[in-house]
């Protein structure tokens, strides 16, 4: 639900009622002018009232999109079903702790390309998985960094970041359709 509209119409109103009042006032009698402002004030209530009642529907969706995202992260991930989703994103490169200064940079680029191509199709749950992965990249890329060409590290800080943002990005489309207005 998009409320820039409503609240630039809310604003214009405003606008529209001062420029009303300022043309009607050399020829009308001030009860006239009452009249007409009354009448704008009026609009501007209802008006009012109507943006603030989509903003109560809005809060109400995203705090339900909120407490049903907590529920699924409290749900573990199956350990077979994160080694089933690492061999379909890695391939070669499902084993992990094994990667070494060599083979991570090219685990990561593996890890990309799958998600690029994967991402539109998933789930909040096939998000999770992947997740899961990213964090076990990431933690034997911590342990083996020292030994990293600088090259593969910029890389692999690159694709780390890219992942972050398409994760997030689902994140915000999800929420944004769950607070839309229907």
């Amino acid at each position: 639900m998009n409320l820039f509209p409503t609240l630039r119409l809310l604003a214009a109103t405003g606008v529209a009622a001062g420029a009303a009042l300022l043309l009607t006032s050399c020829d009308t009698t001030p009860r006239e002018r009452q009249d007409v402002v009354r009448d704008e004030v009026r609009n501007l209530d209802t008006l009012a009232d109507r943006t603030a009642a989509k903003l109560r529907v809005a809060g109400r969706r995203a705090a339900r999109f909120d407490s049903v995202s907590r529920a699924r992260a409290r749900q573990p991930v199956s350990d077979a079903d994160a080694n089933t989703f690492a061999n379909e994103l890695l391939g070669t490169y499902a084993g992990i702790e094994q990667l070494t200064p060599a083979t991570i940079e090219p685990a990561f680029t593996q890890f990309m390309q799958q998600v690029r191509a994967r991402r539109k199709a998933w789930t909040q749950r096939d998000w999770d998985y992947a997740t899961v992965i990213s964090r076990r990249l990431n933690a034997q890329f911590r342990k083996i960094r020292l030994d990293i060409k600088g090259r593969d590290e910029l890389h692999i800080r690159a694709l780390q970041t890219e992942f972050t943002a398409m994760e997030t990005s689902r994140d915000v489309k999800d929420l944004r359709e769950a607070v839309r207005e229907e």
